[in-house]
């Protein structure tokens, strides 16, 4: 049966479901407009609405425009069809697809927050108050512990982290590329063009050094001590690699895992989840001396070697204190431009360096921060757009 051949009242109720889906996929992050609504339903017009498999393709061929997108939308409609009382007598009694039937394992928790957000039928009035408490809990959110945020405050930090946007500290590199205000002459161009006056030079070309913007290695304590900020930090970390490519993440508890491959997909729950699934010593022990060790002896060339900004995210809490943790900081400090230690327990304020770990790594840094909210997250950004300071070749050590 199609949607044309249903009473008057049965098609403005399937049209408001529809426009109900439709603004759940854009609730849960995916890029749906007007137009696909009135696609959908121009092809639902022309299939058995009956038949919950050829509404499941019709409706993703319609508003699943990236693959990262397909498990969003395969997680919101099982949910919304199960969910709305107005579909099960069209729809429940035909199965899903065996694709659409597997169990969810990423981006699940928005697509239920998308699904329990109020329609569009309530009135301005009670949009306007709540978007009056919304701004007041954002003010307060800023200023609230990671740790002592509840489910709710924990999702609003999430969806705050996701839209920062970390401007281009850009690094002057060697190579050159044609510009009129550089300060070396374009020899080559200059005399070229002389030729198309006679060898009269009327117009000198000059070269200018090329900007990029300068790498960033995250270095992430992933121990027990840490679990109430990791996914925060990972989300982090996550957005800033969207934004710039050049971003090296690896994770540390007690041994050093590279997930810069798995944060580089689109979707931050897909992302999560893969990293998830690299970590073998997640929320377990703490061994920074032999990580840090083993970053500066397979990757630190690869990914330090042209000025990279280190951020050491830890509390610095060492199960194993001595002077080798001493040694692999040094050696790690002078290996890049610029090495900010991100410590989580700078948020008491009478904070003091007395454990045996915290004592040897602080000589061997440039800045030590706080981060255990927004704010800090925020002053992070900040830190990171500024000029970058001039790097000392000199003091550079070799790897080997």
């Amino acid at each position: 049966m199609a949607i044309n051949h249903l009473a008057p009242e049965q098609t403005e109720q399937f049209a408001d479901n529809i426009v109900g889906f439709a603004r759940a996929l854009r609730a849960a992050g995916m890029p749906v407009g007007p137009g696909a609504v009135i696609d959908a339903m121009s092809a639902l017009q022309v299939i058995d609405i009956g038949n919950r498999t050829d509404v499941f393709t019709a409706l993703e061929a319609i508003f699943v425009k990236r693959h990262e997108h397909a498990l969003i939308f395969r997680q919101a409609f099982n949910l919304f069809f199960r969910a709305s009382e107005e579909w099960k007598h069209m729809l429940d009694s035909v199965p899903l697809p065996e694709q659409a039937k597997k169990k969810p394992q990423a981006g699940s928790r928005r697509v239920q927050e998308a699904m329990s957000q109020p329609r569009m039928t309530e009135t301005p009035q009670h949009q306007e108050q709540d978007l009056r408490l919304s701004v007041s809990d954002k003010e307060i959110l800023q200023k609230k512990d990671f740790a002592q945020m509840s489910a709710a405050e924990i999702t609003e930090a999430l969806r705050a982290i996701e839209k920062m946007h970390l401007p281009q500290a850009e690094l002057l590199t060697r190579r050159r590329r044609p510009d009129p205000r550089g300060i070396r002459l374009d020899l080559r161009r200059t005399l070229r063009a002389s030729l198309r006056t006679g060898g009269d030079i009327i117009d000198i070309h000059r070269l200018g050094r090329i900007e990029k913007p300068a790498p960033i290695v995250a270095l992430l304590d992933i121990s027990g001590s840490m679990s109430e900020y990791t996914r925060l930090f990972l989300h982090f970390l996550h957005a800033i690699t969207d934004a710039r490519k050049r971003v090296s993440v690896f994770l540390f508890g007690t041994r050093l895992t590279n997930v810069t491959r798995a944060l580089r997909q689109r979707d931050p729950d897909e992302a999560l989840a893969s990293c998830s699934a690299a970590v073998e010593d997640w929320a377990g022990g703490t061994r920074i001396s032999a990580s840090l060790h083993n970053f500066n002896k397979l990757w630190a060339r690869r990914v330090l070697s042209q000025g990279a900004i280190v951020l050491l995210i830890s509390d610095g809490l060492e199960r194993e204190a001595d002077s080798k943790l001493a040694f692999e900081m040094d050696r790690l400090h002078r290996s890049c431009r610029r090495l900010i230690w991100l410590n989580p327990l700078l948020r008491f304020s009478g904070f003091e360096a007395k454990a045996q770990g915290i004592k040897m790594m602080l000589p061997h840094v440039d800045e030590f921060r706080p981060v255990h909210n927004l704010s800090s997250i925020q002053e992070l950004i900040t830190t990171l757009s500024q000029p970058l300071p001039p790097h000392h070749r000199s003091l550079i050590r070799s790897a080997a």
